[in-house]
């Protein structure tokens, strides 16, 4: 029996604004991963079985190993074409924002998408919503904003709504947000969905190579190179960081989602259960943060880089620089040495 998670007026207000209107757009955060594509997709899916119309838009361009996924090809991208989006969300009637909890994370179409007239209902599994949704699922103990997807299908009692293409984004997004079921999956629920993904017609082991096993090779050599010249390891504090610039990107012609999973890596060595990777981007630097344990890389990215996320997978941003910032995170070291040696 899967879990209830979802509170049952969220639940019956959802179902409403779904059967009262026609217009929606779903919407999701600067950078989208395989839970934001996946969430927004699975959701697009189960609205076209309702026979409503849906526009998915994101704020820029999301990694080529997304886009085997049914529906992407349609997604709009904000960035690329502007006009027809901001159509879009000015005749919507409800916009569903996905995995993300703050407006700032949207980006470029923060603003189009909240001054939009549309009722905002946001489905997202991060700590500290913002309020700007009039609805709000939030659930930071649900490992995927595409698992809530799925149980919001069914406690509106929709189940055999959920198509192969809209089970095939759900199993996506959960795979992709829990490093492929390595962490924050610790709970039967998942497990159960999957059973029931797959009773629909899934193929995971196809997904899971579609997705992990459909690399370029310029993102090969560069994993190679960042592994073998600029992994740097805090034995002291079990912390591992990865660093690359613009310049080091550029020389591998990096494209959008090379560096996705590189934050992992690390954690594969004995003894390491922090991992940091910073990104330089024209306007900032880019954290993203794993660890293994009990060590919260969440109240980390939260106190150092006014970042976020989850207990084992989080992210941040720091305007300072590539060298300031490593300096910034390597005078912070000391003040968790404890908490990361009690969690090893």
């Amino acid at each position: 029996m899967i879990s209830k998670i979802i509170e049952h007026n969220l639940v019956r207000e959802i179902e409403r604004q779904i059967n009262e209107n026609e217009r929606f757009v779903i919407v999701s955060h600067v950078g989208p991963d395989g839970d934001a594509i996946g969430s927004a997709l699975a959701m697009s899916h189960f609205l076209l079985t309702l026979c409503k119309q849906t526009t998915v838009i994101v704020p820029n361009a999301f990694p080529s190993y997304y886009q085997w996924l049914p529906g992407s090809d349609k997604i709009l991208i904000y960035e690329n074409n502007k006009e027809l989006a901001d159509k879009k969300l000015s005749e919507a009637q409800v916009i569903f924002v996905m995995d993300l909890n703050e407006r700032r994370r949207m980006n470029i179409l923060a603003n189009a998408v909240v001054d939009s007239p549309a009722i905002k209902i946001m489905i997202d599994h991060h700590l500290f919503p913002d309020e700007f949704a009039k609805i709000i699922v939030s659930y930071p103990q649900i490992a995927s904003t595409s698992e809530l997807v799925f149980h919001l299908i069914c406690q509106m009692g929709n189940f055999s709504d959920i198509n192969l293409p809209c089970a095939e984004c759900i199993f996506t997004g959960m795979m992709t947000d829990t490093g492929g079921f390595s962490y924050n999956s610790n709970s039967k629920d998942i497990y159960e969905i999957i059973s029931e993904l797959i009773n629909i017609g899934i193929d995971k082991d196809d997904i899971y190579r579609k997705v992990y096993n459909n690399y370029s090779e310029n993102r090969m050599r560069l994993t190679g190179y960042a592994m073998y010249r600029k992994l740097k390891l805090y034995p002291k504090y079990h912390t591992a960081l990865i660093t690359l610039t613009r310049r080091e990107l550029e020389q591998f012609n990096y494209g959008t989602g090379d560096a996705e999973g590189l934050v992992n890596l690390p954690l594969s060595i004995e003894g390491i259960i922090f991992s940091v990777f910073m990104r330089e981007e024209s306007d900032k630097i880019k954290l993203s943060l794993r660890s293994q344990g009990t060590f919260e890389c969440n109240k980390y990215a939260r106190e150092v880089f006014r970042g976020g996320g989850h207990i084992n997978a989080s992210g941040g941003e720091s305007y300072k620089g590539m060298q300031k910032t490593i300096l910034k995170f390597e005078e912070s070291l000391p003040k968790y040495e404890q908490m990361l040696k009690n969690s090893v």
